[in-house]
Formats: C-alpha cells, sequence, structure tokens
C-alpha cells in the first residue's frame, strides 16, 4: 500500500514516461534502465545496432528533465583533450585559459565508445569515476547531476578498440538492446516516414529535483534477507568453475542494490523486493562476469551462467 508521497513519486514516473512516449515508441526496457540509472547515478553502457534510437532516447530525457545535454562521437583521432578540455595560450594576456570539453554537461551521450583508443577512453572513464576533471594545475569537479550513455556496436569490429572487462566495470548496466516488435515498428513507420517536426516535449523535472530523488531511492527499504540474496548470487561467480575466469567485483554487489531500489521507485514502491534482484540482476553482472576459453568454445553466455546461478540461490 502506498501514501500520498509514494502516489506523487509514481506520479513522477508515469509523466516522464508519456513525455518520452511522444517521440520514443517502445523501447520500454531501455527507457525504463536509463531512468534507473538516472536516479540512481549509475551510467550505462548500451550495446545494439544502429537505428534503435539510443541517441534519439539520451537527447529526449535530457530536453526532459531540463539538463545540459552532450553527444560525443567516438573516432580513431579523437584525444582526451577533445572530452576533457584543455589549456589555451592567449597570446594578448601572456596567460593561460582553460576551454572545457563536452564531459562538462549533466548528460554525455558517448557514441560508439569502442571506436576511439585506449587513452581516450580511459580518460573518460576517469572523470566517470572521480566526478572531476584536471586540466593543467586546476581539479575541476563535473556538473550535477551526472550521467553518462555511452553505445557501442557489437557487429561492425574492424577498427574499434573493445572495452576491457575492467573499464567496462565503471558502468552500472550493460544493456542489450532490442529490436522493436512488429506493431512498434508499423508505428516508427507512421511516424518517420513522412517529414514532419518532432513532437514537442514538455520539461517536468529540473537537475535539482533529480538530485533530491537520488537521496529519496538511497532511502528505499531493503531487508537484510534480500541483501542476503544479493550477496550469494554475487559470491557464485567468484566460484571456481571451468566456464567463469573471473567473477563480478564488489560493484556489482552496491549497483545491485542501487538499482533494485531505482526499480522499486519506478514500481512505486517503498521497498525492494526479491523479483526487482532477478529483473536487474542480468544487467548489473552480464559485462562483470570473464568468460574462458571452455565457454566460448562451448558457446556459454554469461546471461546463461547468470540463469544458472540464479536457479541455484534460493530466494529469501
Amino acid at each position: 500500500m502506498t501514501d500520498g508521497n509514494d502516489r506523487s513519486k509514481y506520479d513522477i514516473v508515469k509523466t516522464l514516461k508519456e513525455e518520452i512516449g511522444k517521440v520514443i515508441i517502445g523501447q520500454d526496457y531501455m527507457i525504463d534502465r536509463i531512468l534507473i540509472g538516472l536516479f540512481t547515478g549509475g551510467h550505462i553502457l548500451l550495446e545494439g545496432v544502429p537505428g534503435l534510437a539510443k541517441s534519439l532516447t539520451a537527447s529526449t530525457i535530457a530536453q526532459i528533465i531540463g539538463v545540459d545535454f552532450k553527444r560525443i562521437q567516438f573516432t580513431p583521432d579523437l584525444l582526451p583533450a577533445d572530452i576533457l578540455g584543455t589549456e589555451i595560450y592567449n597570446q594578448k594576456t601572456g596567460e593561460f585559459i582553460i576551454k572545457k570539453g563536452p564531459v562538462f554537461s549533466n548528460l554525455i551521450l558517448a557514441d560508439e565508445i569502442n571506436r576511439a583508443p585506449a587513452k581516450v577512453q580511459s580518460a573518460l572513464l576517469e572523470a566517470m569515476q572521480e566526478q572531476q576533471v584536471s586540466i593543467g594545475e586546476t581539479t575541476y569537479p563535473l556538473d550535477h547531476p551526472f550521467l553518462v550513455i555511452a553505445t557501442q556496436n557489437p557487429l561492425e569490429q574492424q577498427g574499434t578498440y573493445p572495452l576491457p572487462e575492467a573499464q567496462q566495470d565503471r558502468f552500472m548496466m550493460k544493456l542489450k538492446v532490442q529490436y522493436p516488435d512488429r506493431s512498434e515498428e508499423s508505428l516508427i513507420i507512421d511516424r518517420f516516414s513522412v517529414k514532419q517536426a518532432p513532437n514537442p516535449v514538455d520539461v517536468i523535472l529540473t537537475g535539482e529535483k533529480v538530485i533530491e530523488l537520488r537521496k529519496q531511492i538511497e532511502n528505499i527499504y531493503i531487508d537484510e534477507n534480500v541483501k542476503n540474496y544479493i550477496l550469494d548470487i554475487v559470491l557464485k561467480t567468484r566460484e571456481s568453475s571451468e566456464f567463469i575466469a573471473c567473477g563480478a567485483s564488489p560493484r556489482a554487489s552496491i549497483n545491485l542494490i542501487k538499482a533494485a531500489k531505482g526499480r522499486a521507485f519506478l514500481k512505486g514502491r517503498d521497498y525492494v523486493v526479491p523479483d526487482d534482484i532477478k529483473a536487474m540482476v542480468y544487467d548489473i553482472l552480464r559485462h562483470r562476469i570473464l568468460l574462458t576459453y571452455e565457454a566460448e568454445a562451448e558457446e556459454i553466455t554469461s546471461e546463461k551462467i547468470i540463469e544458472d546461478i540464479l536457479d541455484k540461490v534460493n530466494l529469501p
């Protein structure tokens, strides 16, 4: 049972989704996860073929919450300074001035992050982790709220620099974005096959409100038994196995709790249930389980390993 405050939180989510629906058709899974990342401060890695509205979803959400949005197209010739910023010498004054890069925004879309070299990837991931950037001898805090949504194409690998597992661990979730179903694609054709202005969306949140909601979500109740359920799952990934080379780090446990609280918020609850864990566990763990050569040879995926773990771990 929800009180008036819970009702208002549910209405915020409902209104958010209605506004997003003015532009985006379908993709409920991706939208829910991006909202969870936004409301819990967790960065997101999107994996999917081009044309699935990943960029459009990110920019639409930025408009709706009234925050700065920057899209960074990652390319092989990109430099860390192109993202973070640099010092520029002013010949008139004889002084260096700071030119901040696009990372100094609230919502960053790192498009095709695996097309840039490792040093560029590392520059962005360090900013994500530290929430600050050093330019010259000065350190600048990043704007808040701050969220990075990175995309990568799973098909085209020529000329790419895949994110190492240790780097992927910086992302709270890795989502596998799927094609729309037939009815959704029919609506997409109707909306976008004719030249027309995009549907306007209303600003219904602010950056300050997002930060306030993050604090509320942190206080969502999680029972000790549910917390132990999370630990049982994560620790199972570290057990000796012919298919797991390296299990999930403690970041997995932390992020699974955060994501479960975020899902509870989207559902209008002020407490976490085991179904929240089961719904989020694939997104949290799929990029944190390093497979052995035997697993790859037998075409065993991290999703299959997570499924087997859930079958073995008792529900609270």
